[in-house]
């Protein structure tokens, strides 16, 4: 039975979608799971449904996630509340600073799905804290982006095998 792993995230200065593409690159080495990578104003309460597993990513925006991000959630939280219980996630976040209010703000979101987190929140930080420097387009590191490879093949591994 093939399974599916949902990725939804927001970028405006690519990093975020670098760390997305590599875990999207891990998870496709996995043959039984199909990866369904969608921008977070795309993505609709029955992709939610649909999906089996879900890698939410997002920049860290003034100590938040994105307010795209925020949009996505604020359109499916209730559509999906009750009927996705259980299911496997893991978060992306692309930081200026440390990344924490973001990544707290996904893991209430995901609690009060009842998703399980089946890794740790992966944190990159950029550094970037000055006007232009935030507004500047992002170049992740290799090992960094070596990091959400693992983590998206850890993940579709997780669905193929049934441990999540």
């Amino acid at each position: 039975m093939t399974r599916q792993l949902l990725i939804v995230y927001h970028t405006l200065t690519g990093g975020t979608l670098q760390m997305v593409q590599a875990a999207q690159a891990g998870a496709c080495a996995e043959t039984d799971v199909r990866v369904r990578v969608l921008q977070a104003r795309q993505a609709l309460v029955d992709d939610v449904l649909a999906a089996d597993g879900y890698v939410f990513a997002t920049p860290e925006n003034l100590a938040s996630m994105s307010g795209i991000m925020k949009d996505f959630f604020d359109r499916t939280y209730y559509g999906a509340l009750g009927r996705i219980e259980g299911r496997p996630y893991a978060s992306l976040i692309c930081a200026g600073s440390d990344g924490e209010g973001a990544a707290r703000q996904i893991a209430r979101i995901a609690l009060g799905w009842r998703l399980k987190a089946v890794a740790e929140r992966l944190i990159v930080c950029t550094h970037a804290q000055t006007p232009e420097a935030i507004a500047a387009p992002k170049q992740i590191e290799a090992p960094d982006l070596e990091r959400c490879r693992a983590l998206g093949e850890a993940l579709a591994c997780g669905l193929a095998l049934g441990i999540f």
